[in-house]
């Protein structure tokens, strides 16, 4: 069996860190609590974790490097955490080393924002957003792009301005792959974009989340194999790496069986290349070695 390292998943306690964006009606399943202890990476083998932030806040930040800290997150194998921060803050260096020398600081191992709910266009193309994360690259953290597809060519021309930034592109930049005519002029358009975006040598790619961007209900691993085929090419195995995107993955499906889809997906490859998308990516991304030593 293969190992694996979660490179994209959440924890969350609304009543600490409360998530607007869930829809109680559409989004029942995961309008609930989701802790260490639910966290079923290590029921199936999953070495290591990464917990990416779900709100934009320094508390959550805080906490969730706590949780890495703590023996809950161990048990779980919660390894790295890409916490939120303000890319625009003037102290956004001081920032980053206050949250490394907290709690669980030495699990530090990215920055996320929420870049797809930005409605201006101009975003990534902003000379504070820029020099934040020059910041973050100056701090040795890796930067989550969390983007609907439209941002692609935006965040393919922040990679190349800003080539020393490792940026990570979450859910492989959300293509449509609910199968209707609509959406195959835009997962056209989504393929020549993402090219464009894998262009830039320092960019890696999560496979996750693609389950969501299909529909809930219906979707099959041939639904979404053209977006892991182009992935493929367009980035090679070396610069992928696998994500459950879990509890939000429980909208179409679970765990377990997410993992079990990924594989089928990539068995044609060798064992050297699963092995950089199921665990060595983000190993080498998130420097999850380094993390391990600390620890």
């Amino acid at each position: 069996m293969d190992d694996v390292v979660d490179a994209h998943h959440h924890l969350w306690v609304r009543a600490r860190t409360p998530q607007p964006w869930i829809d109680p009606a559409s989004m029942s399943r995961i309008d609930a609590d989701f802790t260490p202890a639910d966290l079923p990476a290590r029921t199936y083998g999953v070495e290591a974790t990464v917990v990416v932030q779900s709100a934009d806040s320094w508390a959550e930040s805080r906490e969730l490097l706590r949780i890495a800290g703590s023996d809950d997150g161990a048990a779980a194998g919660v390894t790295g955490v890409v916490a939120w921060a303000d890319l625009t803050a003037p102290d956004l260096a001081d920032r980053l080393a206050a949250l490394r020398d907290g709690p669980g600081g030495a699990h530090l191992a990215g920055i996320r924002t929420q870049v797809q709910a930005e409605t201006d266009p101009g975003h990534l193309d902003r000379l504070d957003v820029r020099r934040g994360l020059g910041t973050v690259a100056a701090a040795g953290l890796a930067f989550d792009l969390v983007l609907r597809a439209d941002q692609l060519p935006a965040a393919a021309r922040l990679a190349r301005d800003l080539p020393q930034v490792r940026f990570v592109l979450d859910h492989l930049g959300k293509p449509d792959l609910r199968g209707t005519a609509t959406d195959a002029a835009s997962l056209a358009a989504w393929r020549c974009d993402l090219t464009a975006l894998a262009a830039a040598p320092n960019v890696t790619a999560k496979i996750s989340g693609l389950v969501t961007e299909a529909r809930w209900q219906a979707w099959t691993a041939e639904d979404l194999r053209p977006a892991v085929d182009h992935a493929l090419d367009a980035f090679g195995p070396d610069r992928l790496m696998f994500g459950s995107d879990w509890p939000v993955c429980l909208l179409a499906t679970g765990y377990g069986d997410w993992l079990a889809t990924a594989r089928t997906l990539l068995a044609g490859l060798g064992p050297a290349e699963r092995a950089a998308i199921f665990a060595g990516t983000a190993r080498r991304t998130y420097a999850l070695e380094d993390i391990d030593d600390q620890g």
